[in-house]
């Protein structure tokens, strides 16, 4: 059975984090370049895209979807039953490759790649909210 508490607490979290780092992303790039705005706004990205990939797997395992093989099959078993949209599991499966950017490959990290999402792509966290939002309206009934 689908957990709906722990579903709305972490859009809860997902929602504070988006508040940091709205908070913390500079206007500039320029800006962006300091230490201390990179990794906080790398970290926060980092953070929201996990907590994403953690309320799918609240619904994968709370709906019975089945053993996911990796973090894309959450996505797929999701869509299978019309619980995302095929362009929600396209901007997921971009989200998880990023966060693994940003956990494993520190080195080869593109800081304009970071500030532009850090800046335009909080968006798709939005719309993923709505999606989620909409389903477990549907689940209580």
């Amino acid at each position: 059975m689908l957990d709906k508490e722990r579903v709305l607490s972490k859009i809860d979290e997902l929602d504070r984090y988006l508040f940091e780092l709205k908070e913390v992303v500079p206007v500039s790039f320029a800006e962006y370049q300091k230490i201390e705005k990179k990794r906080s706004c790398e970290r926060l990205l980092q953070l929201c895209i996990e907590s994403v990939i953690d309320i799918c797997k609240l619904f994968v395992s709370g709906l019975a979807l089945g053993l996911p093989s990796e973090e894309n099959d959450l996505f797929n078993k999701m869509r299978k039953k019309e619980i995302l949209s095929q362009e929600m599991v396209i901007v997921l499966k971009e989200m998880r490759g990023f966060r693994n950017i940003l956990i494993h490959e520190y080195t080869a990290i593109d800081d304009e790649l970071v500030y532009d999402a850090a800046k335009e792509k909080l968006t798709d966290f939005n719309k993923f909210k709505t999606e989620i939002l909409n389903i477990l309206k549907k689940v209580e009934k």
